[in-house]
């Protein structure tokens, strides 16, 4: 089978198609034919190297996918052959009191794959038959292999941490950006006023169309003032932030009072300002966040089913043309996610 490989960090040209030996499923595993596998930014960042973070390599990546089930381990009684199935992100080595209720993604020795072990930027893949989580019904393989670790993350964001009630407002940062648009998406359906910001018209028009009322460009300095205006003075009571130092100011300045900011990444860079009194004189809180509960997926993929949720593709290539893909996204290019399709 073919397979991606990073052998060393570097820009996208690291990136090596090379030929496997086909797995084989062992006890309690299904072996999958993958269909389609997203890119996501820790794509990228376990290509090019993360600081104080050390991967083994080669690494196979790819954090979330679809595929068909081809074949079964001894013992597995709950998937068949032919059945199409969601390959989730995480994964646990075992159970602990995070697992049992319900916070697996908390664990100590919870894992995203493509990051911690080999993802499926690949053809075929044997796992755990209960990460491959039985496709819904009329939900497309191919769009819906870019919907597990972003909206996990979103959801987590949203309804774990930020508590997130009908009839608020809530601001979603780079709202055509994977998480941004599922997060979009979310908070809409749990009745929430949603703005939203983008960099280009082309994306502001997504947001919108996901149900954002109103997108401020986050290329003017003044984006937060804007957004002010719309609130008539108030703010907005969640901000979803995961760009980092070129927007936390003016995310912080966005909030109403007792607002809250959830985050749960660092694009533009690790390291912030917290202005003290800003925070304790409006009573703001600031949440951290880390993907989402696996228990979560199947709710994700009922509201797909309704059409309440939608993947948003950017482009679907073929798995040779990796290298592309990671320098459209890496290049902000892309609007939507993009999908690589093994075997096309």
């Amino acid at each position: 089978m073919q397979a991606v490989h990073v052998p060393r960090h570097g820009d996208p040209s690291v990136l090596t198609l090379v030929d496997l030996e086909r797995p084989a499923p062992g006890p309690g595993e299904v072996l999958v034919k993958v269909r389609a596998v997203s890119v996501n930014h820790l794509d990228l960042f376990v290509r090019a190297g993360m600081p104080g973070v050390t991967i083994p390599l080669p690494r196979i990546p790819g954090c979330d996918g679809t595929g068909e089930v081809v074949a079964l381990g001894a013992g597995v009684t709950d998937h068949h052959v032919g059945e199409l199935v969601v390959l989730e992100p995480g994964y646990t080595d075992g159970p602990s009191e995070f697992v049992e209720r319900g916070e697996d993604h908390l664990a100590p020795d919870y894992k995203i794959r493509g990051e911690h072990c080999d993802g499926f930027d690949r053809e075929y893949v044997a796992l755990p038959a209960h990460y491959a989580l039985h496709l819904p019904e009329g939900l497309d393989p191919v769009g819906t292999a870019a919907m597990p670790l972003v909206f996990l993350t979103a959801w987590a964001m949203l309804h774990g941490r930020a508590k997130v009630q009908a009839g608020e407002v809530v601001l979603v940062l780079a709202g055509a950006s994977g998480v941004g648009s599922a997060a979009i998406q979310i908070a809409r359906v749990a009745g929430a006023t949603v703005l939203s910001t983008a960099g280009s018209e082309e994306k502001r028009a997504l947001a919108r169309e996901l149900g954002a009322s109103e997108v401020f460009d986050h290329g003017d300095p003044d984006w937060a003032k804007a957004v002010k205006r719309a609130t008539d003075g108030r703010g907005v009571d969640v901000v979803v932030e995961h760009v980092g130092p070129a927007t936390w100011r003016s995310s912080m300045g966005a909030l109403a009072r007792n607002g809250r900011l959830v985050t749960c990444g660092a694009t533009t860079g690790p390291k912030v300002d917290v202005f003290l009194p800003q925070l304790f004189i409006k009573n703001l809180s600031v949440l951290g966040s880390t993907m989402g509960p696996r228990s979560a997926l199947p709710a994700i993929l009922d509201h797909a089913a309704k059409g309440d949720f939608r993947a948003v593709v950017d482009r679907v290539l073929p798995l040779s043309k990796v290298r592309e893909a990671h320098e459209l996204l890496e290049q902000n290019r892309a609007v939507g996610k993009i999908v690589l399709e093994p075997g096309a």
